[in-house]
């Protein structure tokens, strides 16, 4: 009683988005609603793990995504609710990579008109991309998704969702391949905090030290 918001995480993100009022577009494109806020007497419900992917990425980790082509391995939320701000962040291509391609176009379609979006089965990938990122739940089981290595031929930062889970089966193969850097999700679990922190209160809050002291090195 008496909160502005609640912040939601799995499995209850599918939920949440079904009980608001109301649902702001990347709640809205995913299905799904990671920050919900209570104003006015009704649920306001939102999705900010999209926007903190790309603020990690670019201000924390130093990666430009300007005219970078993505690739995201995996078609489900994670996916669906990054595809939006991936797009603002001007990249210049990005391929949903899924094991069901029928998936991955299901998702390209929600935003196609928007930007170059492209759905592929992981056999099909012959090239690499200057962005990596594993979208999967795999890394919680240990597993990988079938990503072959040319996918990461030239790749500036290869991204692992999941966090506290070490150099996941994913970041040991995008090293392997030649990627430049590896990074997990813990910033992205920062940020999208502090932009659900700046929605309930209108201020946001610093990041920087937070990320350092939840960081677990990568070995």
């Amino acid at each position: 009683e008496g909160g502005k918001g609640i912040n939601v995480t799995v499995p209850f993100k599918v939920q949440a988005e079904a009980m608001a009022d109301e649902s702001l577009e990347a709640a809205n494109i995913c299905g799904a609603a990671n920050c919900l806020n209570f104003a006015d007497g009704r649920i306001v419900a939102d999705n900010f793990d999209g926007v903190g992917l790309v603020r990690d990425i670019e201000d924390n980790l130093c990666v430009e995504l300007k005219g970078k082509r993505v690739l995201f391995a995996g078609a489900g939320g994670a996916t669906r609710g990054a595809l939006g701000p991936f797009l603002e962040a001007g990249v210049a291509d990005i391929c949903v990579a899924n094991r069901t391609v029928e998936k991955a176009r299901d998702v390209v379609h929600l935003l196609g008109p928007r930007g170059s979006l492209h759905a592929c089965g992981y056999d099909e990938i012959d090239h690499g991309f200057d962005v990596v990122l594993n979208a999967t739940s795999a890394s919680l089981t240990g597993q990988c998704p079938p990503l072959p290595p040319i996918a990461f031929e030239g790749a500036a930062l290869a991204y692992e969702m999941v966090y506290g889970k070490g150099k996941t089966p994913f970041l040991k193969l995008a090293e392997d391949s030649g990627a430049d850097e590896i990074a997990d999700g813990v910033g992205m679990l920062v940020e999208q905090a502090a932009e659900a922190f700046l929605w309930w209160r209108g201020k946001r809050p610093q990041t920087a030290a937070i990320i350092a002291d939840l960081t677990v090195p990568l070995e």
